[in-house]
């Protein structure tokens, strides 16, 4: 994705079958390409253990896109392979990039267990054997029967996982590793060893593996024409891996594939570690400035708002930062849950799609809302912040974090951009913000206006380009010219 391109994550936790999300996006892609989404992000498409009600992180069969009578439905949660591939066709028909998200460190809903020789280790530390080797009962047989070696033949055993969560003989759960076998050591640090995640867990220094994966990802491509990957879990694969998998799927078409990774660390040296040994071949979101934005939203004036891009990875290095609120993860009930309170959302969003060189993620639980939560959408705030990035967010950046409840840049925009430039002030306290903020001499005697319609009146900037911006308690205001030819 080059920088200032905007991506949508099209899907939230609790979509519900019947709301079939790839005809749904279809309908959608005309409308999100004109409101100024430029990359659709779409779930997983395989079949995952679930079947039709899983939203497709517990994979079982990669191959089965919504064809084949497995896991108790052809369709997966959000529709056909037909479906989805029509979706892809008619996004990249009005001119949006698709990503397809894919998980490859695990399998689950395996269709028989195999006697498997397995030490038990920590569960909070990998490194720490708990039991001497004994003979589990392990999930790891997928013989996907009803797809019947359609597309592939390849079957799937205990030799190439590293280990499972459940010993089917006692119905313990444990991390077993499997007895001959060792973690991968490129991988977090986190537990120890953070190798294992869940499910039977995918041995990425089996050959095997690798060669039935790097075929699967070339027919994936070959069969749905996405432009690239979300990658799940990378921090749980061998940092290697992905960099020479994404080589092997690419040789074979014009493109290289675009991928951003899951990293989920707070930890930025761990981030820039990774970016390092990916050889900047795979950006990241940024997970620190997700935090920040949490953590913001729960003080509310006690946050000192000058830190808000302190140890994140857009501050590190935007290049290979995408930017993000929120995603399905942090949203309420799941396992990552640090939803940012609806209050600091509009500032949030100012954040990650107003300021320069950030490649902004936008999350459908805020733009559509998420009716399990009774979380309204969010769209016209967010398509407010469209409209001021596609038209005036341009040119040199001057920030001024100067205060530790009102904070602002500016943009003074560019020549390729006619009526590009803006200056955005936001404030976490209940009174209002005003903050004195040079536009430029190119602005000189210019009325400005809140494009987020938060504040009514106008403010004329000085014959030195200069002019003291508002904003009411607990919000942000984006001005721009009130005279462009864009609004």
């Amino acid at each position: 994705m080059d920088i200032n391109k905007t991506m949508m994550q099209y899907f939230e936790w609790y979509i519900k079958p019947e709301e079939r999300l790839w005809n749904k996006v279809v309908k959608e892609a005309s409308y999100l390409s004109s409101v100024g989404i430029d990359a659709i992000w779409l779930p997983p498409a395989y079949k995952a253990a679930g079947g039709k009600n899983d939203t497709g992180y517990a994979v079982y069969d990669l191959y089965d896109l919504g064809e084949f009578d497995q896991k108790g439905s052809i369709e997966t949660k959000y529709g056909t392979k037909a479906e989805y591939i029509n979706a892809i066709k008619t996004l990249k028909g009005n001119g949006l990039t698709v990503y397809a998200d894919i998980v490859l460190n695990h399998k689950i809903g395996a269709d028989a267990c195999e006697d498997v020789m397995a030490v038990e280790f920590a569960f909070e530390n990998r490194t720490q054997k708990m039991a001497e080797p004994k003979n589990i009962s392990a999930e790891t047989v997928f013989n996907f029967d009803a797809r019947n070696n359609m597309y592939s033949d390849f079957k799937w055993r205990w030799i190439h996982f590293h280990g499972v969560d459940m010993d089917r003989h006692t119905n313990k759960r444990a991390v077993y590793k499997f007895y001959g076998k060792e973690w991968d050591n490129k991988v977090d640090k986190e537990k120890g060893n953070y190798d294992y995640l869940m499910g039977a867990d995918v041995d990425f220094n089996n050959v095997d593996v690798v060669e039935e994966l790097e075929r699967w990802g070339k027919w994936y491509v070959d069969v749905t024409h996405v432009n690239g990957f979300r990658l799940d879990a990378v921090k749980h694969i061998r940092s290697t891996f992905f960099n020479e998998w994404l080589a092997k799927v690419s040789e074979d078409f014009n493109e290289d594939l675009y991928a951003v990774g899951e990293y989920w660390s707070t930890n930025i040296t761990s981030l820039l570690d990774y970016i390092k040994q990916t050889e900047r071949k795979i950006t990241l979101f940024d997970v620190p400035l997700h935090y920040n934005f949490f953590n913001a939203s729960n003080c509310g004036d006690a946050y000192d708002m000058r830190t808000l891009l302190s140890n994140t990875l857009f501050k590190a290095m935007p290049e290979q930062a995408v930017t993000f609120v929120d995603n399905h993860d942090t949203q309420p009930g799941q396992s990552l849950y640090s939803w940012v309170s609806d209050w600091f959302k509009p500032l949030a969003y100012a954040i990650i799609m107003l300021m320069e060189d950030s490649n902004p993620c936008i999350f459908y639980g805020d733009f559509y809302g998420i009716p399990h939560d009774d979380i309204l959408p969010k769209n016209k705030m967010i398509e407010k912040l469209l409209l001021a990035r596609r038209y005036f967010a341009y040119g040199l950046e001057t920030l001024y974090f100067d205060h530790r409840n009102v904070v602002g840049w500016v943009r003074e925009g560019n020549y390729e951009h006619p009526d590009s430039g803006l200056a955005v002030i936001m404030t976490n306290a209940d009174i209002e913000g005003t903050k004195t903020m040079d536009m430029g001499i190119k602005f000189a005697g210019c009325v400005m206006h809140d494009i987020m319609e938060n504040v009514d009146e106008e403010i004329l900037v000085d014959e030195k380009g200069v002019a003291v911006f508002k904003c009411k308690p607990k919000s942000v205001s984006v001005w721009i010219k009130k005279d462009n030819q864009y609004q």
